[in-house]
């Protein structure tokens, strides 16, 4: 037992999916655990400490900088160097990621509890863990000669994520509540959205083609990745320009976008195994979210106002982070861990039981019972969420079961 626990840090940074992965699969359950305590007690009265910045900010904020990055960072400083045939990054470059990433997303939820300079430090670590990420990702991709386009386009983004995590710890100092505005629609627009979908563009359908084999037809166009930035880019500029009435003219080309790739990859010849059909079930999430966000807006247009609120912004984070996250993860865990390329019940009970609960918080938009269903949707993340962070948990805390390395 004693020799257990001594090689555990060692094991622990053999790779930097492991730490990342660690890290995110644990703020899965704190971001949603401090939000769903935070509705509940708006919900039924009772005293809650009062969040430094507007809650629904800090939530927003710390989903999009603090939750989802580190499985980002996880999965593309161990990539990177495959993808531009470089050499495996060393723990010096991936270690302080990791510490200044976690340690100060924990930190900043702790200050939440109305310790604002609490919060500052952990934004402050987090800021330190992001640069510390861009300087490793950005060398892979200088000694490669930035040739790589999938490579490039996430190192743009984690660059404009950069600039908005940057942007919230401003406004929490005192600057204007545009900064916050504008990291919030960043952290959708110009991170999230822009790495999800480039990393898909390539992985899907090299997924697909290593299953299907023969007969299938590899759809992953150079047009697609500067089309995305282009449009982006634009709905940002009109979000921030409070232009909600035009949105739909980025955002129906959006929706098509997402459609064409998503028919493009022939989803009909990828139903088995489960781990590909989740990554194609997932993947329908974003044109779902695109189809709503252009009809709000052409509603907008037309003078009929707001029907669905933030139902499409909810279709985006539950329905396409949230599902991409469990389905990629899932892949990424199985195949660095050793074990076979299936989904697991695990891993489909957390699935299925997402889809239900982003449906619930889109349902939270358009019923009387709002604030009932906003704490309905918060606690069935954690409900959903807890077997398969449990699970991966012990995954990426134990040797991969073929006793290779990493």
């Amino acid at each position: 037992m004693k020799e257990v626990f001594s090689d555990l840090p060692k094991l622990f940074a053999s790779a930097p999916h492991r730490m990342m992965f660690f890290a995110g699969a644990t703020a899965v359950i704190v971001s949603m655990l401090w939000w769903a305590c935070w509705l509940a007690a708006s919900w039924s009265g009772h005293a809650f400490p009062v969040a430094p910045v507007p809650a629904g900010w800090a939530h927003a904020v710390l989903a999009q900088y603090g939750m989802l990055p580190p499985f980002i960072f996880g999965f593309l400083l161990t990539v990177f160097p495959r993808w531009m045939g470089q050499p495996g990054l060393q723990r010096r470059h991936y270690v302080p990621v990791f510490i200044g990433m976690f340690a100060g997303y924990l930190l900043a939820h702790l200050g939440l509890l109305d310790l604002k300079p609490v919060l500052l430090l952990g934004l402050g670590m987090m800021l330190m863990g992001w640069l510390a990420a861009l300087l490793a990702l950005g060398g892979v991709l200088l000694r490669a000669g930035g040739k790589d386009a999938h490579a490039r386009s996430c190192f743009a983004a984690l660059v404009l994520g950069f600039a908005g995590l940057l942007s919230f710890a401003a406004f929490v100092l005192g600057a204007p509540a545009s900064l916050a505005t504008f990291s919030i629609k960043a952290g959708s627009f110009a991170l999230l959205i822009p790495v999800y979908f480039t990393v898909c563009h390539r992985m899907v359908p090299f997924f697909s083609a290593n299953v299907v084999g023969q007969g299938y037809r590899v759809f992953k166009p150079r047009w697609s990745l500067p089309l995305l930035w282009v449009l982006l880019l634009a709905h940002l500029a009109l979000d921030m320009a409070n232009q909600l009435a035009l949105l739909w003219l980025v955002d129906v080309p959006l929706a098509a976008l997402f459609l064409a790739h998503w028919v493009g990859w022939q989803p009909w010849k990828c139903l088995k195994p489960g781990l590909l059909a989740a990554l194609y079930i997932a993947f329908f999430w974003l044109f779902v979210a695109f189809a709503l966000y252009a009809l709000q807006s052409a509603l907008f247009f037309f003078d009929q106002g707001f029907h669905f609120a933030r139902a499409p912004v909810h279709a985006l984070t539950v329905g396409f982070f949230g599902s991409m996250l469990v389905a990629m993860v899932t892949r990424v865990t199985q195949g660095h861990s050793g074990r076979p390329l299936q989904m697991g019940w695990i891993p489909w009970l957390t699935f299925v039981m997402l889809q239900g609960v982003a449906l619930a918080r889109m349902y939270a938009e358009i019923t009387p019972e709002s604030a009932r269903w906003l704490v309905i949707a918060a606690f069935g993340w954690l409900l959903a969420f807890l077997p398969w962070v449990l699970r991966s948990l012990w995954i990426f805390l134990t040797p991969r079961i073929d006793g290779r390395p990493g």
